[in-house]
């Protein structure tokens, strides 16, 4: 890659998203018919499996689970499920929510316990949506940066160098290694890291690598 066009594309790129900060919890009651939706910050399609085993397990009386979630900053990957529900009015309004909100690594599930009286489509759609619109009410909604990571390799006499940029910067370490050869990870916010490249590149005897 262009050392320029690197350095400037590291300047500019998005590097933030905003998610759900804890679990939180919504309600919607029509013509006897409950809604309840649970809305939890998950980073992997596996957390998300996990969550929809516990609450079919724990709501298993309830007549659906639907849910919606989307995970990724680049917010292109996300599914919806409607459970049974006629297409479109369940899984899709929580989806609506979601990205109203411009939220990600979150899904949402809603349980609906049937009162006897069909709502139709439109109620549906209604009842899916303001339950889960209730549970991000309730929820801290939080911003978050996208990070990579670069693995570094130097000589112990540029340590000194090396722990000024991590300072300067305040940036996170992982994995050091302290020896006549060093190495170690460093945490940087996606947008910095044009910078702390530039930075490091000055450095005698080092070599890193964006993970």
């Amino acid at each position: 890659m262009n050392v320029r066009f690197f350095f400037e594309y590291f300047w500019t790129v998005e590097d933030i998203y905003f998610t759900i900060a804890a679990a939180s919890e919504g309600l919607y009651k029509e013509k006897g018919s409950k809604f309840i939706a649970f809305a939890y910050p998950v980073s992997t399609e596996d957390e998300i499996a996990e969550h929809l085993a516990v609450i079919r397990k724990k709501y298993y009386d309830a007549r659906h689970h639907c849910y919606a979630w989307r995970l990724g900053h680049e917010l292109t990957h996300f599914r919806s499920n409607d459970d049974g529900e006629p297409s479109g009015s369940a899984g899709l309004p929580i989806l609506g929510q979601i990205r109203s909100k411009e939220l990600t690594n979150v899904v949402v599930v809603v349980v609906r316990y049937f009162g006897g009286v069909k709502l139709g489509v439109g109620g549906l759609v209604q009842a899916y949506k303001t339950a889960t619109a209730d549970a991000f009410t309730n929820a801290e909604i939080v911003e978050r940066t996208v990070d990579d990571v670069l693995t570094l390799d130097f000589d112990y006499l540029a340590m000194n160098d090396v722990m000024r940029i991590v300072k300067d910067h305040d940036l996170r370490m992982q994995a050091p290694v302290y020896e006549l050869r060093c190495s170690m990870q460093l945490i940087v916010r996606r947008g910095m890291v044009g910078q702390i490249s530039a930075l490091l590149s000055k450095v005698e005897n080092l070599t890193f690598e964006i993970n």
